[in-house]
């Protein structure tokens, strides 16, 4: 059979075993299990059943919503919004595309193509009065407030006992300076649901603004009646106790927001900013520090920390965080002025002087155009203190406090796996595997037969062998050593390699490849072991170099203190895919493992290249999404990063989503 006649032959045998299963598919079974799977917050899951649905009727249009939706609740607001285009791709007149998609745009800051769906959606059901609502939350964010406060008094006169509606609109007349109005619509929404914790936290924080502490407490004291775990009325139970001199009073309740939230960056500043004040100097210095790891960026973080530096006399430090802060915000006079005092007291008297004349250089301009500058805009004013308490206010956005970053804990992040052949026992093959976009490779076929144990091609680690192996064990031994095939010293090296006899496996490998020099097989293996070796030399220094997304909004190449200015050699694994790949230019899994060994040698650029050519020949490699995805986040270029986690939780990493929820999602 010629090559071209066993290419149809194979097309074809593929075409009808798809038929065969798309004919044994009920799509109302998979649409039951997806809409429930939503129902029950399982969203993950509902992706798989909605990813069957899309590959049975690729003209589905509500396969591609519905899978929109689950994206949208696990925060891949971009893979969401891909759906939704699909969506109405396919019926350009569903109305429901057009409003989520509006509402997915909104969380992304797409506020102008948002109120443009939102127009589409009205007219096609200017009665539908939901629309409404959402397009008043959707001018608000975008700070169009007295349009909000229209399209929420529409919405109200349809729907008048409606809570949000009333705390939206209150909302939107708090920001227009209307407290009284804001109140009026507060009570509103108490009257109708008067067990709405967010509703008294709201209303404290007119009675706030008015000076009428007793009443903006007692809402808040509710409110934590209401929810014990409302952090936000902790927080701001805090400030006000601190506005009342209770300081004890204020630190407690900071601290029952950060035992529920330990990654809120703003109580943080704001304990840091009470402990210096009191003289706790060690505490404050390590709230700051936590600030700054969530939020390397934060200009006011650096210039109190400072502060506190100066009073422990700490001066080197000091001028550090001068320096840093100096270095984000260039006309920061006080920065400047403080940095010469500094320098000034370790008689460094050049640099003093030189700091204080910008000082005053930066002064007199700002003096000169002080109509306008404002806020964040006046860091060369002397006359502001950068030490108040924040709170959340209109100006809290511009004041460099990395809003997106507030909410989140630490995660667990880093790149998937080398992929390897290990040892495995036969599983019953699920109901979606028909269906799965399984790699079509011959030779990998052809291999599976050649070897005398059943094997996988697996980014798992090493657990040990399958219970009952002990036969199988004694079996392969006994072939290998009887027949000293490639094929019987490969499995041989396989079950080696999983009892961590790792010098007997290399020997199976080396001879293996020396019988057959053009299985690509064998020297994916052998690379993947000697990669392995390299990791486990590391680790005997508490330094293996591995790709990690920390707590700020980048991402970068860790190692232990103790091993600054060692590097690990990994050319060996590196030559050995280098081989694969010419022995086997076809087959992606190659190009994976390259993209991650060069990850790993901090060569990023040459790793995306790997990474992409593995998505070329095979584009359903989810592993190679989610790493590609990884190194672009830490190259800071985050829209494509994000696309790529998105594309790998669709293909079923779940772990995806904790990227996308740290890194993709704008905290509006």
């Amino acid at each position: 059979m010629t090559s071209l006649a066993r290419h149809l032959f194979l097309t074809l045998l593929c075409l009808a075993a798809w038929l065969t299963a798309a004919a044994q598919y009920n799509p109302e079974h998979f649409y039951m299990r997806g809409r429930r799977a939503l129902a029950d917050g399982k969203y993950a899951d509902a992706i798989a059943s909605f990813n069957v649905l899309s590959r049975l009727d690729t003209t589905d249009y509500e396969a591609y919503f519905f899978r929109g939706i689950a994206k949208y609740d696990l925060g891949d607001y971009a893979g969401a919004e891909k759906d939704f285009d699909l969506t109405l791709q396919k019926n350009p007149v569903y109305t429901l595309g057009y409003h989520y998609r509006a509402i997915t745009r909104s969380q992304s800051g797409k506020y102008d193509e948002a109120l443009e769906d939102l127009a589409a959606a009205v007219s096609l059901r200017p009665g539908y009065t939901g629309l409404y609502f959402s397009r008043g939350v959707v001018y608000f964010m975008s700070q169009q407030f007295e349009k909000a406060v229209e399209d929420f008094d529409r919405y109200i006169r349809n729907e008048p006992e409606d809570g949000p509606a009333y705390l939206n609109r209150g909302a939107s007349y708090l920001f227009l300076g209307d407290t009284t109005k804001a109140l009026d619509n507060y009570n509103q929404a108490i009257r109708i649901d008067r067990y709405d914790a967010d509703a008294y936290v709201r209303r404290a924080r007119i009675y706030a603004l008015r000076e009428q502490f007793t009443d903006a407490i007692e809402d808040l004291d509710t409110a934590i009646r209401l929810d014990s775990t409302n952090t936000l009325a902790y927080f701001n139970r805090g400030l006000m106790k601190y506005d009342n001199k209770d300081i004890q009073g204020a630190l407690d309740d900071l601290d029952k927001v950060l035992r529920d939230d330990p990654g809120n960056a703003l109580t943080l500043y704001n304990r840091a900013l009470i402990y210096s004040q009191i003289g706790d100097f060690e505490k404050a210095l390590d709230d700051y520090d936590r600030v700054i790891n969530i939020n390397s960026e934060n200009v006011l973080a650096y210039f109190n920390r400072a502060s506190v530096f100066l009073e422990m006399q700490r001066y080197d430090k000091a001028i550090s965080d001068y320096s840093r802060a100096i270095e984000l915000y260039p006309d920061f006079a006080k920065a400047y002025m403080n940095r010469a005092y500094a320098r000034n007291m370790l008689g460094q008297w050049a640099a003093s002087q030189q700091d204080y004349d910008i000082a005053r250089a930066k002064i007199s301009e700002y003096q000169q155009n002080t109509s306008t500058k404002e806020g964040y805009e006046a860091f060369a004013d002397t006359t502001q203190s950068y030490s108040h308490l924040i709170d959340f206010d209109a100006d809290f956005a511009k004041k460099n406090f990395d809003n997106e970053l507030l909410q989140y804990r630490d995660v667990d992040i880093g790149l998937k796996p080398l992929y390897k052949f290990a040892a495995a026992s036969r599983t019953q093959i699920s109901d979606l595997t028909t269906l799965s976009r399984r790699l079509q490779y011959e030779k990998l076929d052809e291999f599976y037969r050649e070897v005398p144990l059943e094997i996988k091609l697996t980014t798992e680690k090493d657990s040990g062998l399958p219970e009952n192996f002990t036969a199988k064990i004694v079996d392969v031994t006994r072939k290998a050593s009887a027949d000293r095939s490639a094929g019987n010293l490969f499995a041989r090296a396989v079950l080696e390699t999983a009892q961590s006899q790792f010098n007997t496996a290399m020997a199976c490998y080396n001879e293996a490849i020396s019988k057959a020099p053009d299985n690509v097989f064998l020297y994916i293996n052998r690379g993947v072991l000697q990669a392995d070796m390299t990791d486990f030399i590391s680790s005997m220094d508490n330094s293996i170099r591995v790709l990690s997304l920390d707590n700020s909004a980048t991402a970068r190449m860790t190692v232990s203190d103790n091993s600054a200015g060692r590097t690990y050699d990994y050319s060996a694994a590196i030559s050995d895919f280098m081989k694969a790949a010419e022995t086997a230019p076809d087959f992606p899994y190659t190009y994976y493992n390259l993209g991650n060994l060069f990850c790993l040698s901090e060569d990023m650029l040459t790793a995306i290249s790997q990474y992409t050519k593995a998505l070329e020949l095979y584009p359903y490699l989810s592993e190679a999404y989610y790493n590609r995805g990884l190194v672009l986040i830490y190259l800071k270029d985050k829209e494509k990063g994000c696309l790529d986690m998105s594309m790998a939780g669709e293909l079923g990493i779940a772990d995806a989503y904790s990227v996308i929820k740290k890194y993709c999602t704008e905290q509006q």
